[in-house]
């Protein structure tokens, strides 16, 4: 029988904050309503599924790249490395794994990558609703540490409040990628 793996990220395109990787194997005798493309959901909504995925699926993982493995490798290879943990983190080994995108990390079982995936196969979007939900809680996290840069709003996007907010207060050391041009430039 087939053991079918949805993978996917969060967090690529920050100036802030690590990027993280879910991948899912559901359980095809207890389907999850619901589940689509994280950025077509409220936070309401995908809080909600959130909990529903970790509380139904097979098994499920969701690991991360820290900032410095970002800056270090680069953000293609950073993302590729979390999804390659998330998928080796598993409790059970897929025979089959899907990954968001046209780019799929070096894993010892059958791969295929699938543009918009996240719109397409359920398990995809169940780990797009994993990664975008852990990556928006550890920017909550961060928000409480530096209020002042206003991570609860913007979640390290490069918006023209965090860009203004980098500018008063500074790079934050391990939470800021070096490595992406507006930070560069500021540096």
């Amino acid at each position: 029988m087939e053991i079918i793996c949805g993978v996917d990220e969060a967090g690529r395109g920050p100036l802030a904050g690590d990027v993280y990787a879910a991948a899912v194997i559901l359980d095809i005798h207890n389907p999850i309503d619901g589940l689509k493309d994280s950025k077509k959901l409220t936070a309401a909504q995908r809080e909600k599924l959130f909990n529903k995925i970790t509380q139904h699926a097979r098994a499920y993982a969701i690991m991360k790249c820290s900032v410095a493995e970002i800056d270090s490798l680069n953000i293609l290879q950073a993302t590729l490395l979390a999804m390659q943990r998330a998928v080796n983190q598993l409790s059970i080994v897929p025979t089959l794994v899907l990954v968001d995108g046209n780019r799929a990390p070096q894993l010892a079982q059958a791969s295929k990558t699938i543009v918009k995936g996240d719109t397409l196969i359920q398990e995809i979007s169940a780990a797009s609703i994993l990664a975008k939900v852990a990556r928006d809680q550890s920017m909550l996290e961060l928000d409480k540490l530096h209020p002042e840069y206003g991570f609860a709003k913007h979640k390290g996007y490069g918006t023209s409040e965090h860009i203004r907010a980098i500018y008063e207060h500074g790079i934050l050391a391990g939470v800021h990628r070096k490595s992406f041009a507006p930070v560069r430039h500021m540096l």
